[in-house]
Formats: C-alpha cells, sequence, structure tokens
C-alpha cells in the first residue's frame, strides 16, 4: 500500500521505518525541515535501537520519501496516518492544535481528490475527540463525508521507547476503531502479518483503551513503588516481595477484578488495607495511591445511592446483599451499605439473596448485620416477591443463569432496573422497562 504518516516525531518515524521494511510505499511528512532531511539520507532524527538501519534500508530500496508537502504525500496515499504530538497544556488538558490543523491539511488536500483513501489517527486523544472534532474538520475541508467519501480510524500505538521496533512487531492487540467497515478492512491489512488479536470496534472504544492503558502502568509503576516504600521501612526486600507477587497470574495480574461495576467489599480487602495504611504511619511513610483506594470505593456506593434518589420512586429491591456470590458474608459488603442508606432515607426495601438467611448466620458475621440492619429479617423475600413489590430493581450481586433469565421473566415495562454487576445484556432485548448500568 502507499502510506502516508503526518508527523515524523517518535511514533511516526517507527512506524514510517516498519511499514517501509515490511515492503509498503511510505512518505514521511514534518514541517521541521531537519527532520525531513534526516529521514531523506536515511538518518535517523532520534535515538532508538534499530530505527536508523530500517530507515536506511527502505531509502535505498525506494520505498521511503519524506516531504514537507502536505497535499504532495496525501494525493500519493491510500491510508494518511496522523502521528502528531498532542503534548499537555499547564492546566492538564491536551493541546490538540497539531491534529486539528493536520486534518484541514489533509481535508483540503482530500477536496481535489476522486480516491477514497482511510484517515487513521495514532495521535493519542480524548475519548469522543474524532467524533466530534476531528471528523467534522476532514468534512468541512474536504467536502466529503466521512464513511462515504473516506474511511476514518484511530489506531493507537503501543511503543516503548528503546523497544519500539520489537513492541511494532510484537503488539499485544491490534486495536483499529473504525467508522465502517470499510475504513476498518483497509487498516486491518497493513497488519495482518503480525502475530496478534485484531480487535475493531467503534471509535470511542479504541481512543478509550489507550487511555485506560497508560494509566494503569502508571497505576503498577506507583502501586510498586509504594510497596516498596512500606518494605523498606520494615527492613523487607521489595524485590523479593514484587516477584513472588507476580507469580500469581489467577488473581494479581489477571483480568480478575478489572471489571467495572459495584464496590469492593468483605472481610478481608478492606480490612487488611486499613491495617497496612495504618503500619505505614507508624513508619511514617505516605502512601497517597493506597490511601485513595477506600475514599474511591465509597464514590461508587455513593453513585448508586445518587442513581436511585434521582429516580425520585420509593420501593427499592435489592438482588444481593452479601459482597460477592457464593457466601454469606456481609461484613464491609457494599450492598449491605447501600442498603442502610437506603433505609436511612425513607425507602421502602425488599431484599433477595439466595445464599442469606438469617437463621444461618453466626459469629461476627451475624453480630455484624445485626448492628448495621437489626430488622434483616423482615426485608428477606423470594426473588418474585422481590421484583413484584418493587418499581425499582437494583442488581447488586451475580445472579446465576436461570436466576437472571427468571428475573428478566419477572420485570414489567413499568420497572427501572438498575445494574451494578453487568447482567447479560442480551436480556435486554425482551425488557421493556428503563435500564441503567452503574459504569456503562
Amino acid at each position: 500500500m502507499h502510506i502516508a504518516i503526518l508527523g515524523l516525531g517518535y511514533v511516526g518515524c517507527v512506524s514510517l521505518a516498519c511499514f517501509a521494511r515490511d515492503g509498503h510505499h511510505v512518505i514521511g511528512v514534518d514541517i521541521n525541515p531537519a527532520k525531513v532531511q534526516s529521514i531523506c539520507a536515511g538518518k535517523s532524527p532520534l535515538t532508538e535501537p534499530g530505527l536508523e538501519e530500517l530507515l536506511s534500508q527502505g531509502v535505498n530500496a525506494g520505498l521511503i520519501q519524506a516531504t514537507e508537502d502536505v497535499t504532495y504525500a496525501v494525493h500519493h496515499a491510500d491510508v494518511v496516518m496522523i502521528c502528531v504530538g498532542t503534548p499537555t497544556r499547564d492546566n492538564g488538558s491536551l493541546d490538540l492544535t497539531y491534529v486539528e490543523r493536520v486534518c484541514r491539511d489533509i481535508g483540503q488536500a482530500m477536496r481535489a481528490m476522486d480516491k477514497y483513501i482511510v484517515v487513521a489517527v495514532r495521535s493519542t486523544i480524548l475519548p469522543g475527540y474524532a467524533q466530534e472534532h476531528l471528523i467534522p474538520i476532514l468534512e468541512s475541508a474536504s467536502g466529503k463525508r466521512a464513511g462515504i467519501d473516506f474511511g476514518f480510524c484511530i489506531n493507537p500505538e503501543f511503543l516503548r521507547e528503546g523497544s519500539a521496533i520489537w513492541d511494532f512487531d510484537h503488539p499485544p492487540y491490534t486495536l483499529i476503531g473504525e467508522i465502517d467497515n470499510r475504513s476498518g478492512e483497509s487498516l486491518a491489512s497493513l497488519y495482518a502479518h503480525i502475530p496478534a488479536p485484531l480487535y475493531r470496534v467503534p471509535l470511542g472504544i479504541a481512543e478509550m483503551v489507550k487511555y485506560a492503558s497508560n494509566a494503569f502502568h502508571a497505576l503498577k509503576i506507583v502501586f510498586a513503588n509504594e510497596i516498596g516504600n512500606v518494605c523498606q521501612a520494615y527492613g523487607i526486600d521489595s524485590h523479593e516481595v514484587m516477584r513472588i507477587f507476580v507469580q500469581d497470574t489467577k488473581l494479581n495480574i489477571s483480568p480478575l477484578y478489572l471489571k467495572p461495576g459495584f464496590a469492593f467489599g468483605g472481610s478481608c480487602l478492606g480490612k487488611d488495607l486499613r491495617s497496612l495504611l495504618y503500619a505505614a504511619r507508624v513508619r511514617d511513610v505516605h502512601l497517597p495511591l493506597l490511601e485513595s483506594i477506600l475514599a474511591s470505593n465509597q464514590l461508587q456506593v455513593q453513585k448508586a445511592v445518587d442513581m436511585l434518589l434521582r429516580l425520585n420512586k420509593r420501593r427499592i429491591g435489592l438482588i444481593g446483599l452479601s459482597f460477592k456470590p457464593g457466601t454469606d458474608d456481609l461484613r464491609e459488603s457494599p450492598s449491605v451499605e447501600l442498603a442502610e442508606r437506603l433505609i436511612g432515607k425513607g425507602f421502602s426495601l425488599f431484599i433477595y439473596d439466595r445464599e442469606v438467611a438469617l437463621s444461618r448466620l453466626i459469629g461476627s458475621n451475624r453480630e455484624y448485620i445485626e448492628r448495621v440492619i437489626p430488622h434483616l429479617n423482615s426485608l428477606l423475600y423470594s426473588l418474585e416477591e422481590t421484583v413484584l413489590n418493587s418499581e425499582v430493581v437494583v442488581v447488586t450481586k451475580r445472579l446465576d443463569g436461570r436466576e437472571e433469565e427468571y428475573l428478566f421473566e419477572l420485570l414489567k415495562a413499568d420497572h427501572v432496573l438498575v445494574d451494578l454487576v453487568r447482567l447479560d445484556l442480551s436480556h435486554l432485548k425482551a425488557f421493556r422497562g428503563t435500564y441503567y448500568g452503574i459504569a456503562w
């Protein structure tokens, strides 16, 4: 294919070199003449292992050009990749001046073209920004319509400085946010030889995955440092702790727990986190990341309360009371806290939980619930009674398959369903009531 890459910074140069190595004809574009001259001479304008060798090979093979002329590059391209910088302003917002300017230049170049091309954004941009700003700029400048006259995609990169070429060839996955199938097909063909999963998704998902990835990378670094600071204060080998910690790929380094939903609870997580924070304070170690976890968890409970208050309905059915399926442990369950708050605000509450029966609760578990909701037994009902007595049904704990099917059989068109666990959304096709998810 013929590819134009606009912006010869880190991402642009690496993409240019790797696509040319794979046999594509690539034109690099930059407003900096020094970068253009460097590329044309087969020299790398930045330091990255193996990059200059690839650039030199591409130039010698006639597969790499560089220019300051956007129109020339766009007119000779099947795919136009935007790789310009998106620096941060002092207030934390992105400076998207360069991306918008490039989109105007591309649009103006497309105005005189009859050929269908795909515009792909590899620059990091905020969720929704492409749909709300970049596509309208391209359409206005070109007089053409996205998804009809030209294609549009979001194509985030996952390159690390110092290992970018290896990362280009061995990504965790190839991610394409596409405005339509034709756009995605054109771009996907560039990556067909790369042995990695390919995800073709709506634009906003592709934009947000990039931010989720970088935020999680930052989170892991700070988490390791805070654990290391506690270890140092207590004379413990922090690297040995984390070496063992990451061996757990069932829970620690795994997809488990990484699902948006309701707050965490139970007798361990909150207790142990508070104990760790106390141990740190004893040694004058400040842990701002770990200290924020409990407060953030409380915000998710408050969000559920606020959602219900806005509905202005008084009869609430709560599906789930223990903190997770398969247990009757009510200690520090966010569902219990939600129930307590709703009772305090005068709501009529009907509760169903297949695992919870007051007669079976013993020990600290029973003592906890008798202290928090002393009249719990009068609030427990069957699933059918809970749903039929309620105006709003709140699912706080995952149901088994048959229970979930039965729940949707019981729901009526005048019910409001508030989902805190991400039910099987295929059931919503037959649900005629109002549905809200807590984080989706």
